[in-house]
């Protein structure tokens, strides 16, 4: 229901955006997350915006480099990454809770409809 793309290989610096668009269902009254894994480490949230995008979270890992937007009309959400690390490298899930939670979780496990994944792999 959730499919993830625009993963990749850039370079220490570069940019990458990722799209997850919603099929079969509407999450447009839902708040919607980007979450990662990187190897042998947990999950991670890394961004969320509340159901009508007026309100953002981003982990401090990222806050400042990485911008997360959605539009309600595309049944879509993006993740704009701007100056990449090679610590971004990690497998990138989009995800959304079904249950009504606060305007915007933090925590992984709240979100429990998850898309495939894009990986994004970052050389320094």
């Amino acid at each position: 229901q959730l499919q993830a793309s625009g993963g990749g290989l850039v370079q220490a610096g570069g940019s990458l955006r990722l799209s997850c668009v919603a099929s079969g269902r509407s999450f447009g009254s839902h708040p919607m997350g980007w979450i990662r894994q990187a190897p042998g480490k947990d999950v991670e949230f890394i961004a969320g915006v509340s159901w009508n995008g007026e309100r953002t979270v981003y982990a401090d890992s990222v806050r400042g480099r990485f911008t997360i937007s959605r539009d309600n009309a595309k049944n879509a959400v993006y993740l704009q990454m701007n100056s990449l690390k090679p610590e971004d490298t990690a497998i990138y899930y989009c995800a959304t809770p079904q249950k009504d939670t606060i305007p915007v979780p933090t925590t992984p496990g709240v979100y429990d409809i998850w898309g495939q994944g894009t990986q994004v792999t970052v050389s320094s």
